[in-house]
């Protein structure tokens, strides 16, 4: 298949950079993508999604008790015999 694109200069560059000719460096990018989403990789989040992500993490962390001053092996195994 051929495709015909406006490669960005950026893109360009990062080729260059690695010393492989562009059209190798673009196709081994589709390739990782494919393979991320083959494997179940989600594709990067935007900012409100990682937002509410980590407020769905704190949702209840008022409810965590504050670790003491000191932690003691006694209080690592507290709950051991």
């Amino acid at each position: 298949m051929v495709i015909r694109v406006k490669v960005p200069d950026e893109l360009a560059a990062q080729a260059r950079m690695r010393g492989v000719p562009l059209e190798e460096y673009v196709e081994e990018l589709l390739n990782q993508q494919v393979a991320r989403r083959s494997a179940g990789m989600e594709l990067p989040r935007t900012p409100e999604q990682v937002r509410t992500w980590l407020d769905s993490l704190a949702q209840f962390s008022d409810k965590i008790p504050p670790l003491p001053e000191t932690i003691s092996r006694e209080w690592i195994y507290q709950d051991h015999d």
